[in-house]
């Protein structure tokens, strides 16, 4: 999640949670002529819809948030609406208009909930599908989304008219899509089943990054009220029986999303108090020694290459601390970097990749940045790539047929991953794309030669094979989200979320619900 929020969203909000990739990749053997660029879509691709429940006019609705009657559904199939299996975990991209929409998660299970919440109204089965949620847009205003479902394309999809009401006011009205996220959802793309090695739950907050080295799982853990976040270390020797170690925590210091090590030291992501360092050399007994800058300041994600640290720091200061870790244990505070971005936007380093003397940074709203940083103290802009509505978020970059190529996802409804070469940083071109359900976010990737390894949230783990770039062919995958187990929620943010692949033959990858997976390579 950003961490400028500091909670785990409904998506409705934009909010996300972030993690570093890494890569092995070296230059490739040969060379290739520079593929064509392919038209950038965005994320969000409309598609006109045909609901005949819809309004002429989205400021002028018809319905009302309390009374399913009031929707006109004399133009839907309501017999297939009625035999809708009233359970499961369902996201849905709620249209206003063809550049306005915004997406939301529901559960029809043991828990039934809508945007977070216990739905207000709730009348799904055979009379129907009718559901309402509530969400507060201040101290004293609460806004309410009634749906009620029209037609079922498909077995796990739903669509249909929505409303929106502001203090029981009805003010606009849309459609629907929504899927259910634990069934069969795609044709068969020829990859593999991955086998799972081992399932671990991990006893703190919602996991969200991992680090392995020294025999051990690191895992990092936001807050998930009542639970606080922390650190919970595992012992991975034998990657079929991990054993649990030890918990650690800071006082009023909680929130730590990306982990990182070298050496001895391990580096923790802190929301509260930016770029915590930890002593490893008994790998079992993570030992405090400080926090660095100095003062309150978020760090989101961390990424180590070779002497170099990059932080990056979505608050006070929207920057990225590179320091010097020589010496792995006395981080050295080197340069802040910042990139600029139009005043009137929102926009900070939520990851980043090095790679060569190009600092490769997702600036979520700015897009995606490649700087110079062969010296700490310049790193001019050597060119981005942006589109409406993005928020950029993870990458990983390599050279393969001799080119340099980046693989980027975003994170928002629909985000999905983008090839790009920036072979030249000036001019950045899209060549290729992979997109799943567009009810759906990606997160994190991990690049090992010509192997890509994507944690896709509710898509689970996905292996590509990407020897030619343009062309990514999916070769492996494993479904780690599960709808019913007592901790997935209905938030976009479900599933798979932080990957590594340490080369011990074996991938790691936390589930925000199941814990610690580790998995076989393929």
């Amino acid at each position: 999640m950003t961490s400028l929020l500091r909670f785990v969203g409904t998506g409705l909000f934009a909010c996300a949670l972030s993690l570093s990739g890494c890569s092995d990749s070296g230059p490739g053997d040969g060379t290739m002529d520079p593929p064509e660029p392919i038209a950038e879509l965005t994320d969000y691709v409309d598609v006109v819809p045909t609901e005949p429940c819809m309004d002429a006019n989205s400021l002028e609705p018809r319905a009302n948030c309390t009374d399913p009657s009031s929707f006109d559904l004399s133009g839907c199939d309501l017999a297939a609406v009625g035999a809708l299996e009233p359970s499961g975990i369902y996201q849905a991209t709620f249209r206003y208009s063809a550049t306005s929409n915004f997406s939301g998660g529901f559960r029809l299970d043991t828990k039934p909930s809508f945007l977070g919440n216990a739905p207000v109204l709730n009348e799904v089965g055979p009379q129907g599908f009718f559901i309402t949620g509530e969400t507060y847009i201040s101290d004293t205003s609460v806004r309410w989304y009634a749906l009620a479902g029209c037609r079922v394309p498909e077995p796990g999809r739903v669509t249909g008219c929505f409303v929106r009401c502001t203090d029981d006011v009805p003010d606009r009205s849309g459609t629907f899509d929504a899927r259910r996220m634990n069934l069969a959802h795609e044709e068969d793309t020829g990859a593999q089943p991955m086998r799972l090695v081992s399932e671990t739950a991990v006893p703190v907050g919602d996991p969200v990054d991992v680090y392995v080295t020294k025999g051990h799982a690191y895992v990092v853990s936001v807050p998930r009220f009542p639970e606080e976040g922390g650190l919970s270390v595992f012992n991975v020797s034998d990657p079929a029986h991990p054993v649990f170690v030890t918990r650690v925590s800071l006082p009023k210091d909680t929130y730590w999303n990306g982990v990182w090590a070298k050496g001895d030291a391990l580096y923790v992501a802190s929301g509260n108090s930016g770029l915590a360092v930890f002593d490893i050399t008994n790998p079992a007994d993570p030992q405090y020694l400080r926090s660095l800058p100095g003062g309150a300041i978020n760090v989101h994600t961390v990424f180590v290459d070779g002497d170099r640290l990059y932080a990056m720091s979505p608050y006070p200061n929207a920057e990225t601390l590179l320091f010097d870790v020589a010496s792995p244990l006395e981080p050295r505070l080197l340069s802040r970097i910042t990139v600029p971005h139009e005043e009137d936007t929102t926009s900070y380093p939520h990851d980043a990749f090095a790679y060569g003397d190009r600092l490769y940074v997702n600036h979520t709203s700015t897009g995606y940045v490649v700087l110079d940083v062969k010296r700490p103290d310049v790193t001019p802009v050597l060119g981005t790539y942006a589109f409406s509505g993005q928020f950029s978020h993870a990458n990983a970059v390599g050279t393969i047929n001799g080119r340099t190529i980046a693989f980027e996802g975003g994170e928002r409804v629909g985000a999905h991953l983008r090839v790009l070469d920036v072979t030249d940083p000036a001019n950045i071109r899209l060549i290729g794309e992979v997109r799943k359900r567009p009810q759906t976010s990606i997160h994190n990737m991990v690049l090992k030669g010509t192997k890509l390894y994507v944690a896709w949230y509710h898509e689970g783990v996905r292996v590509f094979d990407v020897a030619d770039p343009a062309h990514p062919k999916e070769v492996a995958a494993f479904d780690s989200f599960q709808e019913a187990h007592p901790r997935s929620t209905d938030s976009l943010y479900q599933g798979a979320i932080g990957i590594r692949v340490p080369g011990d033959g074996h991938v790691y990858v936390v589930d925000m619900s199941r814990g610690l997976l580790v998995l076989k390579d393929p």
